[in-house]
Parts: C-alpha cells; sequence; structure tokens
C-alpha cells in the first residue's frame, strides 16, 4: 500500500480524552511527527499521539472536504466512526509500517 495518498486522520489522547482531526498527503511521515511532536501545535501541546482512524481518499480535495465535514461534527458520532472500525481504539500506526 502507498500511503502518500489524500488521507484523513483521527489521533486520540486517549479514549475518552482529546481528539484532533487532520489531513496529509504522506499518512506515515505525518503521524511519526505527530508523535515525536516535531511540530508546534494543538497535538503536541495536548499529548494527542494515536492514530485511532483513518480513510484514505482519492484526491487532495475530497479529503479536505471530509476533514472539515468531521470537524463539525459531535464528539459522539466521531467516536462511533472510529469504533465502528477500531472498537478498542489501538493504535493503528504499526499497521501502516
Amino acid at each position: 500500500m502507498d500511503w502518500r495518498q489524500p488521507c484523513v486522520y483521527m489521533l486520540a489522547s486517549q479514549r475518552n480524552g482529546t481528539l484532533y482531526i487532520g489531513v496529509t498527503s504522506d499518512l506515515i511521515k505525518r503521524i511519526w511527527q505527530h508523535k515525536h511532536d516535531v511540530v508546534d501545535g494543538f497535538s503536541k501541546r495536548f499529548g494527542v499521539h494515536t492514530l485511532v482512524w483513518y480513510e484514505l481518499h482519492e484526491t487532495m480535495e475530497s479529503a479536505i472536504l471530509r476533514e472539515k465535514t468531521l470537524k463539525g461534527w459531535r464528539r459522539a458520532w466521531k467516536a462511533r466512526l472510529i469504533e465502528g472500525e477500531n472498537s478498542e481504539w489501538l493504535d493503528l500506526y504499526p499497521t501502516l509500517l
């Protein structure tokens, strides 16, 4: 699988903790950056490092649209989306490598 394609992803600090939604064209690189606090910002400040959900897209435009839509969702809706594919909220990053 080529992980260098448009993707929307969610990180969590813990199961009932803070969520972060982002978009990238290189999922492995971007999650590595989050995990190692390479870039100052929200995920570094709040310790949001666990990849709990992601969705691949054909175009960056569709990924950005999906990201904006998800950011408008209630937390419960986001949790259901995560739990539909990752009921234990496990870190999915190792499965990408």
